[in-house]
Parts: structure tokens; sequence; C-alpha cells
């Protein structure tokens, strides 16, 4: 018979045994798969309460400052007994307390009654809080939390162990009923959770700071390339702010076209890096196509300035020869008779080709270009004027006359083939770099913010159902921007109002989405980029 229950109370303990394992490896997995700081920290200490039967229970973090000294961060607290609002502290890293012993040691601490530590303790229990809430702290169980590498990152602290789960204690004499010391079991089960988090908290302090790197990574990325081009400086912090307000938007939108599309959070960021890198390939356009202001270069301009002061140079001696063949010919009073046809005739000549030049010059603007001012420039680079060498020269070349006549802008074909070739630079780039898992779409999504939905945008000259909808919303994003940015020295900035009509005037051509440019304004998505 003896043998009988031995062999049972060996099975149970197997059993038990068996669904400890069972739960610790069931904790590990959760552990493992929760990416969410904040998080992990609530499931860590939930989880070390639930296996042990605790009360209540608080977590520290072993945070290290930048002078080499090291700090206890009180991260969170818990209770089934007492609400009580939490509030984060720091407290010195110092075996004065029971936490801070633990760190510092790397021993557990296991107390049947915390008022009473064994004798000489170097720490001691502060009792403000039971005193304060009327709480009464007994049992007590702390343990650290340490990496394979020996490193202690945590602390867990575990107060009042009950017979069961659940259940407040309502008062000290229920406590005194009802808590029972931490046994050597709950201790060994403590440990492993503890060891498990200590994994799974440096795991994610891990993701947090390669996060942080390719944060920081990207941001100055972004911030070299616009440095090529001061004027459009925030432009890409803009559009990614307006991009995943817009998609946020989207994924709150319960009818229409978009009523079951839903961003998850890794999507929300894919795009959000997306749209800071959209014009990362205007690292391969040349700075001065990129800074061209206006249609001629500055030095173009200049030798056109420089070529009529020479064709008015020659019209001046031209003139003056003409004069003094007057005076010798005729004599003084013959001379005073002619001389004012002769300057009146010069004038005539000079306000002509100031007239041209006024019209050069108006024409260099990057606006719409009237008709009559196109043939103007046409006519004028036929038309020939003698200088002051007696060579005849154009005013303007045939060159210089069709790019003035470029009717929108200021960048001629070739160099708009180059502008829009920033997109095939962001997506070669982009497609080299080894993305993770939820990054993947970032080049696809990047490489076809230029498309329109008819099929006239560019590089790939995509329609409406082959866009990615992330591209569709960073399009309406990238052209507000673009549209209401400060100044740039070849466009002004447009109020908000004739923004919003240009891009409703590209909703009814059928290049814009018109369901998220509804969203856009509606959900005044373009207030996250205006100033407060």
């Amino acid at each position: 018979m003896a043998n009988a229950f031995a062999d049972l109370d060996a099975a149970e303990e197997i059993a038990r045994l068996g669904r400890e394992l069972s739960e610790l490896n069931a904790i590990g997995i959760r552990l493992s798969a929760e990416r969410s700081p904040a998080a992990l920290l609530e499931v860590i200490l939930t989880k070390a309460r639930e296996i042990t039967n605790s009360d209540a229970g608080s977590l520290y973090l072993v945070e290290h400052e930048a002078d080499g000294n090291a700090r206890l961060f009180f991260a969170l607290a818990q209770n089934d007994s007492l609400e009580v609002p939490f509030r984060a502290t720091t407290l010195p890293l110092s075996s004065t307390s029971v936490a801070g012993y633990v760190a510092l040691t790397g021993a557990p601490v296991n107390l049947a009654d915390a008022y009473t530590p064994p004798e000489g303790s170097p720490f001691s229990i502060n009792r403000s809080f039971d005193e304060q809430t009327g709480y009464r702290t007994k049992s007590m169980l702390v343990v650290p939390m340490r990496t394979p590498q020996g490193e202690t990152i945590g602390v867990l602290q575990l107060i009042n162990c009950k017979p069961g789960a659940g259940g407040r204690l309502v008062d000290a004499d229920d406590v005194a009923l009802r808590v029972q010391p931490f046994s050597a079991r709950y201790e060994t089960l403590a440990g492993s959770l503890a060891s498990q988090a200590a994994v799974a908290l440096a795991n994610s302090r891990l993701f947090q700071n390669i996060r942080q790197l390719f944060e920081g990574f990207v941001g100055a990325a972004v911030t070299a390339i616009e440095s090529r081009d001061p004027t459009t400086s925030g432009h890409s912090f803009r559009v990614s702010e307006l991009t995943v307000g817009l998609a946020e938007a989207v994924d709150r939108c319960e009818q229409g076209p978009y009523a079951t599309a839903r961003f998850t959070t890794d999507e929300l960021m894919e795009l959000r890096y997306a749209a800071l890198l959209h014009d990362f390939g205007k690292v391969g356009v040349r700075e001065h196509v990129l800074l061209k202001a206006k249609k001629l270069y500055p030095g173009e301009l200049d030798r056109i300035r420089q070529r009529v002061a020479l064709i008015k140079r020659g019209l001046e001696l031209k003139y003056t020869g003409k004069k003094l063949e007057t005076l010798l010919a005729r004599g003084r009073r013959g001379f005073d008779r002619q001389a004012k046809a002769i300057d009146a005739e010069l004038a005539a000549f000079l306000g002509e080709l100031d007239d041209h030049l006024d019209r050069i010059v108006m024409a260099n603007e990057p606006s719409v270009l009237p008709s009559d001012v196109v043939e103007h420039l046409r006519g004028l680079a036929l038309q020939t004027f003698e200088d002051h060498l007696g060579n005849h020269q154009a005013v303007i070349t045939s060159e210089e006359a069709r790019i003035l006549a470029i009717p929108r802008g200021s960048l001629t074909d070739t160099e708009m083939d180059e502008m829009r070739s920033h997109v095939v630079h962001t997506w070669e780039f982009l497609k080299r770099i080894p993305w993770t898992k939820e990054f993947r779409r970032i080049p696809e999504i990047a490489r076809a913010h230029h498309e329109k939905l008819d099929g006239s945008g560019y590089p790939l000259g995509m329609k409406a159902p082959d866009i990615p909808l992330q591209s569709k919303i960073m399009a309406i994003a990238d052209i507000y921007d673009a549209l209401t940015a400060a100044d740039r020295p070849y466009k002004k900035a447009v109020p908000l109002e004739q923004a919003l009509d240009i891009l409703d005037g590209e909703r009814r051509m059928g290049t814009l989405d018109g369901e998220l440019f509804d969203l856009f304004v509606t959900a005044r998505i373009f207030d996250r980029t205006r100033p407060r």
C-alpha cells in the first residue's frame, strides 16, 4: 500500500512538473512574440504573479546613465487588492533597498515577512506605501532578471503569496490569515521566468535600438539629399506626415471603396519609410538641374545681355559715324537739321532691343508662356543685328529660343527626363537594401508615387489597378506639399484653397484617386503640416 501511495505521489509530482514546464514554455513563447516594450513588461509581471499566486508585484529596470552610473527605474506595479495610481520613478542603485541589493548581487531574496529581514541584511523595507494605503506587505520574493551573459537588466519583486489565484486581501488580519511564504518551488519558477524575461527584454531593447539606428540613418539620408536643394528642406518629412495621416484616415473608413482597407502598425511604418525615402534617387540628378530656377541658367542669360550690349554698342558707333558723315557733308547747319532724326532712329533701335530683352527676361520665368511670346522668340532668333565689329548676329540663338519657349516650368525635355529619372534611381537604390519582411514593399511603393491612374505617369506608365494603394496615397501628399511649400526659386507657394482646387482638377482629369482626395479634404489631413 505504501508503494502505491508513493507511486501516486510521484505521478502527481511528474504531472505538476509537466504542467509547470508547459506553462513556462507558453510564457516564453508569449514573451518572445511581444515587441512592444511596455506590453512586454506587463506580460512579464502578470505571468510572474500568476505562477506564484502573488497578490502584488513590481518590476524594476537597471538603467545606465551617460556618466557611467546606474540607477533603478521603477517601471511597473500591479496589485489585486488595491487600486492605486502608478507613477514611474527612479531610485539609486543601492544595496539598502531589496531591489537594489538583488540587482547588484544577482542573488534572489525570499522573505517570509518583509518587515523582519534577516539580521545583518544591508537592506530594509520602505514601509511608506503600506502606511499611506493601509496595505500590509508580508511575504516577498525578489529575483534578478539576468541575461545569458550574466548582466542583470531588471528585478522582479513579488509580494504576498496567496494559497490560490485571485481574491483580494481585505486588511492586515486577512493578510495574517491567508498570506504564506513563497516556497522554494515558486522561487525556482520565478527565477526561470525572470531568466526568460531577461532574454525577451534584451531582445526587445536590441530591436528598439536597431529601429532607432535605422530611423537615424533614414533621417540623416533624407537630410543629406535635401541639403542638395535647400529650398525643398523638410519636403520628405512633410510628405511622410501627410501620407501616414491619409493612410490612417483610410484605415478608419467604414464606407466606400476603401471600407475594407486596413493598415497594420508595420504597414504604416513601411509606408512612412517609403514616404521619407521617396526622393532619395535625386542623388543621381545633377545639381544644376535639381536647382534650375529659370529656363536659362544664369550664365546663359548673361551671355544674351552681353550680346544685346554689344549690338547696342555697334548701333551707337554706327549712328555716331552717320552723324559725323552728315556733319562733314552738309556742314553745321545741315547737321543740326539731321541730328535729331538720326538720334530718333538710334533710340528706336535701342528701344526695340530693350523690348526684346524684356520679353526674353519675361519668357525666362518658369510660368505658362503666352503663344504670342513664343512666336516673337522664334522670329527674334531669325533676326540679326550688326555689332561694333560689323559682324551680324542674332539676339538669341535658335537653341535659346527653343529653351525660352518651354510652355510650362523651367526644364527642357532632356532635363525633365533626368529629373524624372530620380524615381528609377530611388528604386535602384532601395531594392539593394535587404529589407526585413515587414518593409519589403518600400521600393515598390516609393517607385510608383509619380504614376497616374490614367497611365500618364512615370516611370512605368502604370494604370489604376496596378498602382499600390500606398503609392496613390503618397501621390496626393507629394503634390499637395509641392504646391504649398515655402517659396522655391522656380515657383511660388499657393494658398490652401488653390492647392485643393488643383488637386481636385487632377481628380476630375482622372489622374488622382477621387476617394482618397475626398478623405484628404474631409479629414483635414493638410492640417498636419500647416503652421500652428
